[in-house]
């Protein structure tokens, strides 16, 4: 059995909870041995460098009830390294913007704080704007992004007259964000037409080892952004749990591995508890690229479930009788 190919439960007890232990909860004996650091990579042109693991402001950090959780998550978190944080208006109502602005309140300066617009209007953008950073307890934004491009109707809003883009202008000339990405999970058309009409700075897009089988992100979006020199940020890795299967992929380590072996800045998830923060950020900071024909056999493994492995992308919902993007 190589490395690759735990499974997730092998992998979890000898792993990520061995890796952990090791390097998350070092004793005072181990002075001499200070943990590994996670890797960094540059975060495209921002000047930032990022780390491989970034945590994601979904899951438990956009319900209600799960204040101590939450909190808890986001304050380890930083104290592992990570220090790339992602939420969005639209997460839970705002409920996730304001978890994460408690520990910002205290830690700013430790993250790239990175927020988005789901309005396709100028003025609403900027109401979004004012409302994020109120919730989030700065006076500034690293990277607010355009949320959940999915269309060309989408795009012909925000480039038009009294459009989101005309918010994104002014909101950096004004100091208030410092860079501008765009976000899309739905279909790569759209992305790779918003990226070549304007000079975004970065771009979160979907990833995962299903991706080559349907409406790939990989083959022209991603190569396309870093030719701009973006900051590429991977998300939906795990696709909330609906690639991990009996026969098909299998662990964790195999889903971020995978992705982090693209040519990417880093990737963004959503964490359930501690324990799974720590288990991903284990997996990031002991990441070696994965064998080429390593990612051909995974990928192989997600041909017969690859739409149900991509929920999130056009088509892929009605396939199975559910309602699409």
């Amino acid at each position: 059995m190589t490395e690759y190919e735990l499974n997730r439960r092998d992998f979890v007890k000898v792993g990520a909870v061995g890796a952990a232990a090791m390097m998350l909860h070092a004793s005072p004996g181990m002075a001499k041995n200070p943990p590994v650091a996670m890797p960094d990579r540059p975060l495209g042109r921002t000047g930032h460098r990022v780390k491989l693991f970034s945590l994601g402001g979904q899951a438990t950090l956009e319900k209600e009830g799960t204040h101590d959780e939450s909190i808890a998550i986001i304050n380890r978190a930083i104290d592992l390294g990570v220090n790339y944080i992602d939420t969005a208006a639209a997460y839970g109502g705002g409920i996730s913007q304001t978890y994460i602005g408690e520990v910002m309140a205290t830690r700013r300066d430790e993250v790239y704080l990175a927020t988005k617009t789901h309005d396709r209007t100028r003025d609403g953008s900027l109401r979004l704007l004012e409302e994020s950073l109120e919730l989030l307890q700065t006076d500034h934004i690293d990277c607010w992004q355009i949320h959940r491009i999915s269309r060309d109707e989408d795009l012909d809003q925000i480039f038009g007259k009294g459009g989101a883009i005309e918010a994104v202008r002014q909101a950096r000339d004004e100091g208030i964000i410092r860079f501008v990405g765009i976000t899309g999970h739905a279909h790569p058309d759209p992305l790779i037409r918003g990226i070549s009409e304007f000079d975004f700075d970065t771009i979160l897009m979907a990833l995962n080892p299903a991706d080559p089988h349907y409406l790939p992100f990989a083959e022209k979006l991603l190569p396309l952004a870093n030719s701009k020199g973006m900051g590429v940020i991977g998300m939906k890795v795990p696709a909330r749990g609906r690639l991990f299967r009996d026969g098909g992929i299998t662990s964790m380590k195999d889903a971020m591995t995978w992705v982090l072996t693209q040519p990417v800045s880093t990737v963004i998830i959503g964490c359930d508890d501690v324990q799974q923060l720590e288990e991903n950020i284990a997996i990031a900071t002991e990441f070696e690229p994965m064998p080429r024909e390593h990612m051909a056999r995974l990928s192989d493994l997600t041909v017969d479930y690859a739409k149900e492995a991509q929920f999130y992308k056009r088509g892929a919902r009605q396939a199975r009788g559910e309602e699409d993007y």
